[in-house]
């Protein structure tokens, strides 16, 4: 779980729904991806990071390219990932332990910012999930093989995306 994109590709090979994801390490990449993701706005993450720090919201191309090539001169690959809008601010924590959800809360970002985490100001209470959240907090968790995670979803209208698998 600690490298995003490899943790991403392992839930969607076993067909968990994830948001749209690409990585780029050079800008002869950026437009692939932006097609490939249908942005922007679109999600910049570092491959690794926890807090919601290295997370970054690129609403035009111009932006995308300037944090880019910022990030790119400090030797960071990057991911690319599909702006799901229906749930700007806002997200589901669940957490698995030992193959079952044992608690799950709702994030809600302050006003002005897209990322939902606590540690960014972000504010959260509990909630029961519905049975396909669940199913695909337990499940994710299982695929990567750990006994307990913290499982990060987004409330798309086609249904849970796992957006990040928390270890620590």
């Amino acid at each position: 779980s600690r490298d995003k994109f490899q943790s991403l590709q392992s839930l969607a090979l076993h067909d968990i729904d994830i948001p749209r994801t690409a990585i780029v390490r050079g800008a002869g990449q950026v437009r692939a991806a932006l097609r490939a993701v249908g942005g922007p706005p679109v999600v910049l993450k570092l491959r690794q990071g926890t807090q919601g720090i290295g997370v970054m919201l690129a609403e035009t191309v111009e932006a995308l390219e300037s944090i880019l090539h910022t990030l790119w001169s400090l030797g960071h690959d990057l991911l690319v990932q599909e702006f799901v809008a229906e749930s700007r601010g806002r997200d589901l924590r669940a957490l698995v332990v030992g193959g079952r959800v044992v608690a799950a809360m709702r994030r809600t970002a302050p006003v002005g910012e897209f990322r939902s985490n606590i540690h960014r100001g972000g504010s959260g209470r509990i909630v029961q999930l519905p049975a396909e959240y669940e199913r695909a907090a337990v499940e994710s968790v299982r695929i990567l093989g750990l006994g307990v995670a913290g499982v990060d979803l987004l409330e798309a209208r086609s249904g849970p995306k796992v957006i990040e698998i928390n270890s620590s």
